[in-house]
């Protein structure tokens, strides 16, 4: 764990250097199915800043991407209600890869290979700070959770529920 440099660029890190944001690096060992909770234990963060990028779709198939607190997961009912789909269900690993263009486990809300509808849990925006996913697993960046709204034209949603 010794290893604190620089991780080589993604998709992600790209999008947020062309566009001046200023964030904060921080690998760490990725765990099969370990999640936001591994993610923030390694790193000695609060799980509720660390934010899942989710990728889900709607009853059309229509792909989006739901921003969660590393510590909640998406009420789909709830989202579905706020976004005026019938319903709403996570996408197999494999179809949020396609859409997203990254991992599963590493899957940014920034840079993806496909544009889509970004929705951010409300109460992410209160934070000072989050750490989300990097572009690639075991990476996270530190950003002003602003970021998504402006960056990814993301939408605040009432949706979480404890895990």
């Amino acid at each position: 764990m010794g290893k604190k440099s620089h991780v080589s660029e993604t998709p992600a890190t790209a999008l947020l250097r062309q566009h001046g944001v200023a964030f904060t690096e921080h690998p760490y060992e990725y765990v099969e199915h370990g999640g936001a909770t591994h993610s923030a234990d390694v790193l000695g963060f609060d799980p509720f800043a660390v934010v899942k990028t989710l990728v889900m779709q709607d009853d059309k198939a229509r792909p989006l991407i739901v921003l969660m607190h590393g510590n909640r997961k998406v009420s789909t009912k709830n989202l579905a209600r706020q976004i005026g789909a019938k319903s709403v269900e996570p996408c197999t690993p494999e179809v949020a890869n396609r859409h997203s263009g990254y991992l599963v486990g590493g899957t940014s809300p920034f840079g993806t290979r496909r544009a889509m509808p970004v929705y951010i849990e409300q109460t992410i925006l209160d934070l000072p700070r989050i750490a989300i996913n990097g572009g690639r697993r075991g990476y996270l960046v530190g950003i002003d959770p602003q970021v998504c709204v402006q960056l990814l034209a993301a939408k605040p949603v009432q949706c979480a529920i404890d895990l």
